[in-house]
């Protein structure tokens, strides 16, 4: 395929890629604007899929601000990926030969790096599909590769097929395998960083969910995105910079430790890995997941559908979704034990009314 349309229209002046955007005011980076593109893939059932799907799953019945979807966080990745890439062109547009058809690339990929996310957060790949079927290597970021060429075959979308490929290649980079040994390999650092993890993916949702979750943060994302350069084809940061990048990785292990492996937010996940287990036979829910057409379909709803449904056959998915909704939760139960050098601490969840809160001591 030769040049598209839209290629032309990105090589006009700024006043007129301006008047084709649309704008949209966000939470955390203020205003948004969508190029003509990008709107062709946010306006499609399968981008406005993400709407239904909260980013930190069910860490909303713990915190209950965290009701985030992962369509804003997509559209702030897109943001600040063309942020990012932008800065770099100010600063070395000549030397890197960065044009705007880079630019345009690259905040793609940022829009549609979680397209083929599945519901709950991660416990839909890492819990729930390993519990139903053995040996699976799904992921989100292959399904996401998928879910970008079924959209572009849906609707039509004029891009250029090695343009869309670049598109995927930034998606799944962490993947070394998968990494194309091409020219301007740092644009692949930006979405998704393979080489240390410094990307606008962690920018984003750090400060979002830190924001959501009000938590504080003192990672200030900007610093970098300001003083990024790109030194052996790689993008690099200000040795003095180094405490802003340890805060990145803090703040993540502290909304880690904090949000997305608090206790109660795993009970409720492993309730409803229950319920999933018990309903999926009769809804078709792990089929779905190597069919764009199917899997697009598929959303947190996903619980009020089992509480809607009658079927005698659902009854037991129906109870654990009702005892959660009824704070009747799974109990944590801690004990400790030593081996030669390290304390271990294990969590076991049983089905069960609550239970009397018991103390363990170490011998």
């Amino acid at each position: 395929m030769g040049a598209s349309s839209t290629d032309e229209l990105l090589k006009s002046n700024s006043s007129q890629k301006e008047r084709y955007s649309k704008h949209v005011h966000d939470n955390v980076h203020g205003n948004i604007y969508l190029d003509p593109l990008a709107l062709q893939f946010i306006d499609t059932e399968e981008f406005q899929r993400l709407r239904d799907l909260k980013q930190l799953g069910l860490s909303h019945l713990v915190y209950p601000g965290a009701v985030h979807s992962r369509f804003e966080h997509s559209l702030g990745v897109y943001w600040l990926a063309g942020t990012a890439v932008q800065t770099l062109k100010d600063y070395q547009g000549l030397e890197l030969d960065i044009d705007d058809i880079d630019i345009q690339t690259v905040k793609l990929a940022g829009l549609l790096h979680d397209v083929g996310h599945g519901p709950f957060s991660h416990m839909f790949e890492r819990e729930f599909l390993p519990r139903v079927l053995s040996g699976s290597n799904w992921s989100h970021e292959d399904m996401s590769l998928k879910m970008i060429d079924y959209i572009v075959d849906q609707h039509y979308i004029d891009i250029d097929s090695g343009r869309l490929n670049r598109v995927k290649e930034m998606i799944i980079t962490s993947h070394a395998s998968q990494k194309s040994a091409k020219e301007k390999q740092f644009l692949y650092d930006i979405v998704a960083n393979g080489r240390n993890g410094i990307d606008v993916d962690k920018f984003d949702y750090i400060v979002r969910d830190s924001r959501a979750c009000g938590l504080g943060c003192n990672f200030q994302f900007e610093r970098l995105m300001e003083t990024m350069r790109v030194m052996g084809d790689e993008i690099c940061y200000r040795a003095k910079d180094y405490l802003t990048v340890y805060k990145l990785f803090s703040a993540r292990a502290d909304l880690h430790r904090t949000v997305y492996t608090h206790a109660k937010v795993k009970a409720i996940e492993l309730m409803l890995v229950d319920a999933l287990l018990e309903a999926n036979e009769h809804l078709g829910i792990s089929s779905s997941i190597q069919q764009p057409a199917e899997f697009w379909k598929l959303d947190d709803t996903i619980i009020n559908t089992i509480l809607a449904d009658p079927r005698p056959e659902l009854k037991k998915a129906r109870d654990i979704s009702l005892r959660v909704r009824r704070r009747q939760l799974y109990q944590v139960s801690y004990y400790f034990y030593r081996d030669r050098r390290v304390c271990f601490i294990r969590s076991l969840f049983y089905l069960c009314q609550p239970v009397r809160k018991t103390k363990f001591v170490l011998q």
